[in-house]
């Protein structure tokens, strides 16, 4: 084989065949290979330290009707490299240094793929028009991930069970070899693969807008497709728990809304393969942020993060007041005087503080402007919770007439899908929040993919078994615990939503829907505020409890919720992690670990 160095980088043709082609992009320090080889279709494999990540895999795009990498020609090679400082704001190191280089394909006709091999991350492609435009469909897409041995996979299955594409992406992870997935089961990403060699691979998607997002499924042999839900025909909109497509969906996975043009591409999702080379490389990889579409909103100093003190978990159950407790204005303000008292940034008001399908109409016992006052002369900022469609008919009214009284965002719930309509909707909501110079929380969410890069705005986001899981069921949460920070926090942040008050022994503990409690220890509470990511960060457990415990109040309120430096020190998934994070001068560390 004839290899040529181009700019710094592999960009290899060589002559296998009188048709193939083999192009090859390495990672700057070598250390990462991806080879892509054009024939009668387009497959790409990478390697790492000289082992076998990826075996060959296809790729292709199929719009109107037409597979793009069908006997494709390409019309030129055009090679990158890039090593710069990305600022990253309320992510888990408030500077990123990126060092990639990059492989864009001409395919002609306007389409190209580009490829990316990072140093210390992984690799990645996509595909990108210029020659869309608006009417246009794409019918189908073929993402497939090969492998030569039977690796052991960590697959969270959807929930779903007549529509497997309706999922909350709560899920905690099945262990089995690749041969061992249920071939009628369809998984969320991320999707966690132990390598030979102690590699570690991460299959994931990033930069998800106007797009659905990627689900995967078993494929022939030692293989995963990658799986996509189409675009939904009908919807019906449910009290409290959003829309519900209803029976059928189109035969096309998205539509194109609008003209590209050289100037403004037409970029699809990147395909993600993170690779750490120990399992405590896995929590601080930094690809999905990398890859996402950088900062829309210019100046971020006018955005908080901070903790919250939350209502809904502890069901509103504080103790010793002279009124009746509940979703009303009195119980609000004994939240904001809990969160005055403490230095803590927030209240949220969660369900019911609105008519559950018109968010302009409010709870008659909830006087919101006087809380909004009230608020503001205690320094504490309030959150409203919505059902993101309720919130998506009036938007622009809500963001103007509770940015005008003093609200300074939306928790955001009830998605539970990722279809391209749904995806669209978020992106409209953090932006027109952000014209109004409101935060967003995701909750009932998939993983984040990189939007929080593109509209920092959007703090947290959920698509985790989180904390809330504890109100009903049994299931062991604290192996999960040290499980997802390896494969769902690399994401990106988690509305895990910890900090219970009340905590018991696996033989000791019961599920309590308006009294819960925590598994595991106290200590096990206190360490997640430093484990996870979250930049807007709840307090779970109601006031009444934390004022019993004001050394372990004083504790957690003090811990920040963003960070200079985020270090993992030692971990095992499924066993333990140890986390460093730095905030100025001063080192905070948190250790969780399993039963044993």
């Amino acid at each position: 084989m004839k290899r040529i160095l181009t700019y710094f980088l592999l960009a290899a043709l060589c002559a296998g065949t009188a048709q193939a082609k083999v192009y090859v992009v390495s990672s700057p320090d070598r250390k990462t290979e991806v080879e892509i080889k054009v024939e009668d279709g387009i497959t790409w494999s990478v390697s790492h330290a000289r082992h076998e990540v990826l075996a060959p895999s296809a790729l292709s795009l199929t719009v109107n009707g037409r597979d793009i990498c069908q006997k494709p020609r390409v019309k030129s090679a055009k090679t990158e490299k890039v090593k710069n400082t990305v600022d990253a704001p309320f992510w888990r190191q408030a500077r990123i240094e990126q060092s990639y280089n990059q492989l864009t394909l001409d395919l002609g006709d306007g389409w190209s793929v580009v490829f990316r091999a990072y140093d210390g991350e992984g690799v990645a492609y996509r595909f990108v028009s210029t020659s869309l435009k608006k009417g246009d469909r794409v019918d189908a897409e073929r993402a497939e991930f090969n492998f030569s041995h039977d690796y052991t996979a960590y697959v969270p299955y959807s929930t779903g069970t007549d529509n497997p594409y309706a999922t909350s992406f709560e899920s905690k992870y099945t262990v089995t070899p690749l041969s061992g997935i249920r071939t009628d089961g369809l998984a969320f990403s991320p999707l966690l693969i132990r390598l030979d060699g102690g590699l570690n691979l991460e299959i994931t998607d990033a930069d998800i807008e106007s797009y659905p997002g990627m689900f995967l499924k078993k494929g022939p042999g030692l293989s995963l497709r990658g799986d996509f839900a189409p675009v939904p025909e009908v919807v019906r909109e449910t009290p409290r728990r959003g829309q519900v497509v209803v029976d059928k969906y189109a035969s096309h996975l998205a539509d194109i809304r609008a003209n590209a043009s050289k100037k403004a591409p037409r970029s699809f999702p990147w395909r993600v393969l993170a690779i750490a080379e120990s399992d405590a490389d896995l929590p601080a990889n930094n690809l999905v942020y990398l890859l996402a579409s950088p900062n829309r909103i210019g100046d971020v100093s006018w955005i908080k993060p901070g903790k919250v003190a939350w209502d809904w978990w502890n069901d509103w159950n504080i103790t010793g007041v002279d009124f009746q407790a509940g979703i009303n204005t009195e119980t609000y303000k004994y939240y904001i005087d809990f969160a005055a008292a403490n230095h803590i940034e927030y209240v949220v008001l969660d369900e019911g503080w609105s008519e559950p399908l018109d968010i302009l109409r409010l709870n008659p016992d909830i006087d919101l402007q006087e809380l909004c006052r009230y608020a503001a002369s205690k320094n504490v900022d309030l959150v409203l919770w919505a059902v993101s469609f309720v919130l998506d008919k009036d938007l622009e009214k809500a963001c103007r007439k509770y940015g005008k009284m003093g609200i300074k965002g939306f928790k955001v719930d009830f998605m539970n899908r990722d279809d391209q309509p749904l995806t669209e909707q978020l992106y409209r909501i953090a932006e027109t929040a952000a014209r109004h110079q409101m935060i967003v929380d995701y909750h009932g969410m998939y993983k984040p993919a990189g939007m929080n890069r593109t509209w920092p705005n959007v703090l947290n986001f959920e698509g985790v078994w989180g904390l809330e899981q504890l109100k009903w069921t049994r299931e062991d949460i604290v192996e999960y615990d040290v499980t997802f920070p390896y494969i769902r926090q690399l994401s990106g942040p988690v509305d895990y939503t910890p900090g219970a008050m009340r905590n018991a022994l696996q033989r000791e503990y019961a599920p309590n829907n308006s009294n819960p409690v925590s598994q595991g220890t106290r200590a096990h509470q206190v360490a997640e505020y430093v484990v996870f990511d979250a930049p807007f960060e709840m307090l779970c457990d109601n006031p009444s409890a934390y004022m019993k415990e004001q050394e372990t109040t004083d504790f957690l309120t003090a811990i920040p919720t963003v960070w200079d430096e985020t270090r993992v020190l030692q971990g095992e998934i499924g066993q333990f992690i140890v986390t460093a994070r730095r905030k100025d001068g001063t080192w905070y560390i948190g250790g969780l670990n399993n039963w044993d």
